[in-house]
């Protein structure tokens, strides 16, 4: 079984070579590798060089925000299956894509795995954890959503339900979800390993702002898809959110 593993970046000089690296040193032989960048102006492109003729496929150019790029690593992928890995997260272990492939059922269209948030500055603390094995599709009517780089997904979901969608700023990853999982009721593998460690900080982790933006987004992906929700359901879910991060960091 062949797995595409897309990584998009964008002067991401600081954290990249942790993404690469982790990737680049799975122990399963068959994977092919994607970079696409939208066009760094800081060392992004020196640290590609490095490992490039490890990398199956690497573009640099302009585009038009993280869901085209995802969607043209998408448009070149030959994986069976498509797992994306942002450039400030990486693989938690080096049996991560094995262990994978070993849990993909004939049937299974997407497995969800665990990830695990850890500070920007220290990636030796740990935040929290957000759990693949303990998420529900209903769950996505309240915000909550699984982690996408700890996600996989079969090649032909893309070609059936579609790509991601571009007009979203932070939460195409998100309707993704919805269409598929809650809507489209895709056969999915929870899982309960650790399969990616993420940065906190990314774009839908980065203050107020990026809240505001995520909750207004999550309630537009749900009527667009015909889901009922409202911004009480999904306010809801910050100080549940909040706790949880608490609760973690005093029993960790």
């Amino acid at each position: 079984m062949k797995i595409s593993i897309i990584t998009i970046c964008f002067n991401s000089a600081s954290t990249l070579e942790d993404t690469i690296k982790s990737v680049l040193e799975q122990r399963y032989p068959n994977i092919e590798y994607i970079v696409i960048d939208g066009g760094s102006t800081d060392r992004t492109l020196e640290i590609i060089a490095k490992y490039k003729d490890r990398i199956a496929t690497v573009i640099s150019e302009p585009d038009a925000g993280i869901y085209d790029a995802m969607n043209k690593g998408v448009n070149i992928a030959t994986g069976d299956i498509i797992g994306i890995l942002n450039s400030d997260d990486f693989y938690a272990t080096d049996d991560v894509i094995g262990s994978l492939v070993q849990c993909f059922s004939d049937h299974a269209d997407m497995l969800i795995g665990d990830a695990v948030f850890v500070s920007k500055r220290d990636v030796g603390k740990k935040l929290r954890v957000v759990s693949g094995a303990m998420f529900s599709p209903w769950q996505l009517r309240f915000g909550w959503m699984p982690a996408h780089p700890a996600t996989f997904v079969r090649r032909g979901v893309y070609e059936t339900f579609g790509r991601y969608k571009t007009d979203f700023e932070i939460a195409a990853d998100y309707e993704f979800f919805v269409r598929t999982l809650l809507v489209g009721h895709l056969e999915t593998v929870h899982t309960s390993k650790v399969r990616v460690t993420m940065r906190d900080g990314g774009a839908s982790t980065s203050g107020f702002r990026s809240t505001l933006v995520i909750s207004r987004e999550i309630l537009r992906a749900l009527r667009e898809n015909g889901v009922y929700s409202n911004l009480l359901f999904i306010w809801s879910r910050l100080p549940l959110k909040f706790i949880s991060q608490v609760l973690f960091s005093r029993h960790r």
